[in-house]
């Protein structure tokens, strides 16, 4: 539903960027010099800035531990049913029912904690990506600022030249960004 919204709340930005530079296009004719426009591959400034690759290190590092004890369980319960394959046949009927019903609790005991994992992890990862889009698109609007661009138009759009695609600079400015940040204490 989040994502339904914001892609429509994007749409609609796109739309409104457009007319603009519709609009400032027809009124700039010979008032003012040419205007001036960029272009930023999102995706790409997504899948590499390094605030966005840090945020997944730390979610990893966050994460690793209940996955591992996960992992753990998963490896116990497949133990438990190879056990219960093997001497099913030997056991005293009670014995089996125990470590059939043991195996049945373990199992759903897993696959609960997998989901919540996964709901837990879905959750931190969109909260680190706001925090990263909201850096990223400061990146983009502080560039713009200092070139002197008028407008950025972000992608996907139909074409875009390379002469204004402006996504390795900004990528390098969100880089030097981040070492910045990151030689601080």
């Amino acid at each position: 539903m989040k994502r339904s919204i914001c892609a429509t709340g994007t749409r609609l930005w796109r739309a409104l960027l457009m007319a603009l530079a519709l609009g400032l296009a027809s009124s700039a004719g010979a008032q003012s010099p040419a205007m001036r426009i960029g272009y930023v591959d999102m995706k790409r400034l997504l899948d590499n800035a390094p605030q966005v690759m840090a945020g997944r290190q730390k979610l990893e590092r966050e994460f690793a531990p209940r996955d591992a004890a996960l992992n753990a369980d998963e490896a116990r319960l497949a133990s438990m049913r190879s056990r219960y394959e093997r001497e099913n046949a030997g056991m005293n009927r009670s014995d089996a029912e125990a470590l059939r019903r043991e195996i049945d609790a373990l199992d759903r005991s897993i696959k609960r904690n997998r989901e919540n994992l996964r709901s837990e992890l879905k959750t931190r990862s969109d909260q680190e990506l706001d925090r990263s889009w909201r850096e990223i698109n400061n990146a983009v609007i502080e560039f713009a600022r200092e070139q002197g661009i008028d407008l950025i138009v972000p992608s996907p759009v139909v074409y875009a030249s390379p002469r204004i695609d402006v996504t390795d600079q900004v990528l390098e400015r969100l880089r030097r960004e981040q070492g910045a940040r990151g030689a601080t204490p």
